[in-house]
This record gives C-alpha cells, sequence and structure tokens, in this order.
C-alpha cells in the first residue's frame, strides 16, 4: 500500500493572496465610498488577513529600496560581460525577480488600506483622564491608562477599546450605526451613553441612557437599557440590574471622583492603584476585609489613607518609592490594660 503524503494547506493562503491583489487593484482604480469600505471590512475581518498586512508592509518597504536601488545602477550590455549560455541564465533569473518585485508590490500595496481605513489613536496615561469630541459629535471619554481606536466611515462608526475603561455619549445617526468593540462582544447603540470597564476576566457593561444591544460569541443578541449593566465574558452575557447608586459608583470617574459603599479596603486601594504611580500595598490580611464608605477624588489618596488611619485599626508605612503599606494597628498596651479591667 502506497502511503499518502500530508495535504497541503497552501490553498486557502493562495486565495487569500489572490483576493488582496484582486481588492488593491480596485483600490488603485478609484474606488467609491463603499467600494473602500468593503477593502477595509475584509482586512479587518480574519486574523489571516492582518497577518498577511503586516508581512505586506514589510515587503512594500524592501520593494520600495528595491526600486531605488535599482534606479541608480547602469550595467553594460549582456554580451560585453557574459557568455550566451549565461546570458540565457541571467534573463531567466531577471525575469523571476521582475515577478517576485511585482507580487511583493500587488501584496505589500495593502498597507494603503489602513491608511484609506482613516484610524484614529487615543489613549491616556497612569493618573490621566480625557475626554474627546469624535467628528460625528458623540464624545469619547477615557479613564486612567487606557487605549481606544476610533474609525468613521459614510456606513458605520466603530470604536475598538484596546484596554483600559471608556465612556460614550452617542450622538443620534440612524444612517450609521456606532459599534464598540471590546476583546469577543460588540455593543452597539444609537443615541446612547454607556460605560465599559474591560477587567481581568470579563467585561463590564453600565448604560446610563437609551439602550444597547450586545452580541458575543454564540450567545443570542442582548438588549441592555438605562439603569441595567451586563457583565461580559467571551462566550456568555449576563445581564444585570444596578440601580441608581451602582450606576453612580461606576461612572463617577468622569467626575474624578471615587465613591465607596461598603467596598473592602482590598477593593478600594485597587481602585485608588489605577490612578496611582506607586501602589498602595497591603501587608496584613486582617486589613483587606475591612469595609470603608465614603467620596474621594481618584487624585488624592491622603484623605483616604488619613481616614483609614484616623477610624480603622489601620496604620500607612510610607515606602522609599512613594508607595505605601497599610498594616494592621494593635491596640496599644496601655489601652488594653485598661479595656481588661473593665
Amino acid at each position: 500500500m502506497q502511503a499518502s503524503g500530508p495535504t497541503s494547506s497552501s490553498g486557502p493562503r493562495d486565495a487569500t493572496e489572490a483576493e488582496a491583489a484582486r481588492l488593491l487593484a480596485k483600490l488603485n482604480s478609484d474606488p467609491t465610498p463603499q467600494e473602500e469600505a468593503d477593502i477595509c471590512d475584509w482586512v479587518e475581518a480574519d486574523p489571516r488577513h492582518a497577518v498577511a498586512f503586516a508581512r505586506a508592509e514589510a515587503a512594500w518597504e524592501a520593494a520600495e529600496r528595491l526600486k531605488s536601488a535599482a534606479a541608480d545602477v547602469t550595467l553594460p550590455s549582456l554580451p560585453e560581460i557574459v557568455s550566451e549560455e549565461h546570458q540565457r541564465r541571467l534573463s531567466r533569473n531577471i525575469m523571476i525577480a521582475a515577478a517576485v518585485a511585482v507580487l511583493l508590490f500587488i501584496v505589500a500595496a495593502i498597507v494603503t488600506v489602513r491608511t484609506f481605513s482613516g484610524v484614529d489613536h487615543y489613549e491616556t496615561g497612569l493618573g490621566e483622564i480625557r475626554d474627546v469630541t469624535l467628528e460625528d459629535g458623540s464624545i469619547l471619554h477615557l479613564n486612567s491608562d487606557s487605549e481606544a481606536e476610533v474609525r468613521f466611515t459614510d456606513h458605520g462608526r466603530k470604536v475598538r477599546i484596546v484596554k483600559g475603561e471608556a465612556a460614550f455619549d452617542v450622538a443620534p445617526d440612524s444612517e450609521r450605526p456606532f459599534d464598540v468593540e471590546v476583546r469577543s462582544a460588540l455593543i452597539r447603540a444609537v443615541g446612547t451613553t454607556f460605560n465599559v470597564r474591560m477587567r481581568p476576566a470579563l467585561v463590564e457593561l453600565t448604560v446610563t441612557k437609551g439602550t444597547v444591544a450586545v452580541h458575543c460569541g454564540h450567545d443570542s443578541e442582548r438588549r441592555v437599557s438605562a439603569g441595567n449593566g451586563a457583565v461580559i465574558q467571551p462566550r456568555s452575557i449576563a445581564l444585570t440590574s444596578l440601580g441608581d447608586k451602582i450606576v453612580s459608583q461606576r461612572v463617577a470617574w468622569r467626575d474624578q471622583m471615587l465613591l465607596l459603599d461598603g467596598e473592602t479596603i482590598e477593593q478600594a486601594t485597587g481602585e485608588f492603584n489605577r490612578y496611582r504611580k506607586a501602589p498602595i500595598l497591603i501587608g496584613d490580611t486582617r486589613v483587606s476585609a475591612l469595609r470603608i464608605d465614603g467620596r474621594f477624588h481618584i487624585g488624592d489618596s491622603r484623605k483616604f489613607l488619613a481616614t483609614l488611619q484616623l477610624h480603622y485599626p489601620v496604620r500607612a508605612v510610607q515606602g522609599e518609592d512613594g508607595s505605601v503599606m497599610l498594616l494592621y494597628r494593635d491596640k496599644e498596651p496601655e489601652q488594653a490594660l485598661a479595656n481588661a479591667a473593665l
């Protein structure tokens, strides 16, 4: 019996390269806005397209260098430097090299799609909050250490949250839906206000005005109205009823405030650390579970630390690097004796 060889996987890749070449030709023949948008959608639709795009970028640069170098070279006629046999070999090699260069040019020029896509990039540093008015009048609010990409076309408005937390005041436009991509989820809104926070294992959605539609994985589309939220995981969406107090807590950062209502000190320090370069650390597990209420400015953790030391059995130890260690404060010996005598 004759063993069969391995199955070739080049077919889909060749098809992708061919489609890229076809779209490139269209892109360079005065395309309509719709055709430009379709090309952008194709590039972004599949990770393999993105890989081809990255390769194309490198190939484009190489082709440009080759083109520039070739323009500066002047060779004598072939009969003067090689024999007839060498001429044939050289001619064949030149034809192969030319074909490769043309292929590189065709594939590499896909890089120009990103130019047509008009992607705007916004980000904030640690402790920075930024409000951005987009071209349609919508407002993008970025919390500390956050990043987002925005692409508007004649047919749609897309935002991708790369990291952190963002809130949106969406300008109504029935002709162009407003889509927010975050991990595997797509959130669609028209004339809505909502907040999206990326946590380590999930995405937290809070709607403060209007209604949004959420789609994730194979789960069916869910609609979330004002005063409610959703916990979005890679393959599931869980709707949550929040209430005014929780909604206010979740969006208080837009006013640069942190509202605490029975959170543990461990949770509270985690929130403050989102805005601090030097963190607040907990050095005793007895401190972690203590609960705290209060309203604090996100940029002023001194009030928070003072409250802990004044009203809780906690002492704060300052580090040389600006960090703070929270330790449990045991009763003073004199106080302990007085209590024992009672």
